[in-house]
């Protein structure tokens, strides 16, 4: 089968590969009908994951049709339709059963990694380097997904495949920074990042009772889709003093909530991203964490931060003194998709969450190459480049951008 491959730091390329099979009886394999790029796929593809390795198939956002099933499967059938959340999760360990998914004892089959890395391991995602179990990903013609019947939920018949397939990573991912971090109703929410997981933490703050909710980015095209379709306010950092503005829109304390859905790559104008820049080039830390730093020092006084971008290991001047002096509470997590995806996909049916704006080209897996350039420079207004492995190469469809 075919499959998008990464061959080296900056180099992607479409390969044959073996077909996968069921080697658990709780296996199904399937048939991919769509998979999507996203921005933590970037900080792979850059070398940034220190754990990947020449063939290694990316993607771990995906919706498909069950093409074969184990023994031991008993919620899914030949020819349904699923989603599968990007964390692979037993559901039977202490973790699993306190709904901690994406921390999983056994989803992870390669753990000596990451407890060398952070002393202990999380839980196994698809396409996401060998310290997260090196899983095959979804960016192929089929896969197998263990655990099928904790992991894979079925998409209800009136729910597009382009609008459940964000059910698999980035609407779960959103939810779960708005609601662990703690948002009520009449509370002022900031989200930095107006990428897929960003625009859904906003939509979720929405839709849990926040008053004010504004997204923070500097690309018009998706400022344009967080007013358009998300409903929330917009801020573009480049032409806004970011902190002052959030004070003075919230009457001088700040937002409740600072949800950071940017991640290790994060870009600023401030002095700060230069030497953030310089110190990750020279590998003298692995992440950039000026979003980070600015979601502190915007929260209010016992405000609560929630960090949903990747980070993989050490940043320089955290500033821990205003987290410690202004009593913030801050959280992070991968996605407990198993928690909400079912939800997910009710509001997705009511219309109550719509997400396929985000897929604004849709193209063929052959042509996952240039779609990955195209969305890591944000080139002709790309949020997200999807993929349909079944499709003939030389079409590219535009979304409803």
């Amino acid at each position: 089968m075919k499959a998008l491959c990464w061959t080296g730091v900056n180099k992607l390329a479409v390969e044959t590969v073996d077909d996968p099979s069921i080697l658990n009886d709780q296996d199904i394999i399937v048939r991919v009908i769509l998979t999507t790029s996203c921005g933590s796929d970037l900080h792979l593809l850059g070398g940034y994951v220190p754990t990947m390795r020449a063939g290694d198939v990316l993607g771990h956002e995906f919706i498909g049709e069950v093409v074969e099933t184990g023994s031991a499967v008993t919620r899914h059938r030949v020819g349904d339709r699923v989603v599968v959340c990007s964390f692979i999760s037993c559901g039977r360990c202490w973790y699993c059963k306190n709904e901690l998914y994406s921390l999983c004892d056994n989803g992870n089959p390669n753990a000596g990694i990451p407890e060398m890395l952070w002393g202990q391991a999380p839980g196994g995602c698809y396409g996401y380097s060998h310290a997260l179990g090196g899983w095959a990903g979804s960016h192929a013609e089929f896969i197998r997904v263990p655990y099928a019947d904790q992991g894979a939920f079925p998409v209800p018949d009136g729910v597009s495949d382009e609008r459940a397939l964000f059910a698999s990573d980035a609407a779960p991912t959103g939810w779960m920074g708005a609601d662990i971090g703690g948002v009520r109703p009449g509370d002022t929410v900031a989200v930095w990042g107006a990428g897929g997981v960003g625009q859904m933490a906003a939509r979720a703050a929405l839709l849990l009772g926040a008053e004010r909710v504004v997204v923070i980015d500097r690309y018009q095209e998706r400022l344009a889709q967080v007013e358009q379709v998300i409903g929330a306010e917009t801020m573009n950092y480049e032409t806004s003093e970011v902190s002052a503005e959030l004070r003075e829109l919230t009457g001088g304390r700040g937002p409740d909530v600072c949800i950071e859905a940017v991640g290790m790559e994060a870009h600023s104008d401030r002095i700060d991203f230069a030497y953030d820049q310089v110190k990750q080039q020279l590998r003298l830390q692995t992440d950039r964490p000026t979003a980070v730093r600015e979601a502190i020092f915007s929260a209010r006084k016992g405000g609560s931060v929630f960090v949903l971008g990747v980070f993989g290991g050490f940043v320089d001047k955290f500033p821990l003194g205003p987290l410690m002096n202004k009593g913030l509470t801050l959280r992070s997590a991968q996605q407990h998709g198993h928690r909400y995806i079912p939800m997910l996909l009710e509001r997705m049916s009511r219309g109550e969450l719509v997400t396929e704006h985000l897929a604004t080209h849709v193209m063929p897996l052959d042509e996952a190459p240039d779609g990955y350039a195209m969305f890591k420079d944000k080139t002709d207004g790309c949020v997200r480049a999807v993929f349909r492995p079944g499709a003939p190469s030389g079409r590219v469809d535009e979304g409803t951008r």
